[in-house]
């Protein structure tokens, strides 16, 4: 895999946990517990993305 379709499937990643977290946090049963553990994965996904693409 080269290193643009991996940056690439990494923000495919990223922006699907954008979506998770948007929809989690409009829920009223929403765990926030579950919403924390989803912004990690999102930030540790975007780390990984800045570190790369540099």
């Amino acid at each position: 895999m080269s290193l643009s379709s991996h940056l690439q499937e990494l923000r495919k990643k990223h922006q699907a946990l954008s979506e998770k977290v948007e929809l989690a946090q409009r829920s009223p049963a929403s765990d926030d517990l579950n919403i924390t553990e989803l912004k990690k994965q999102k930030l540790r996904l975007k780390e990984e993305i800045e570190r790369l693409s540099h």
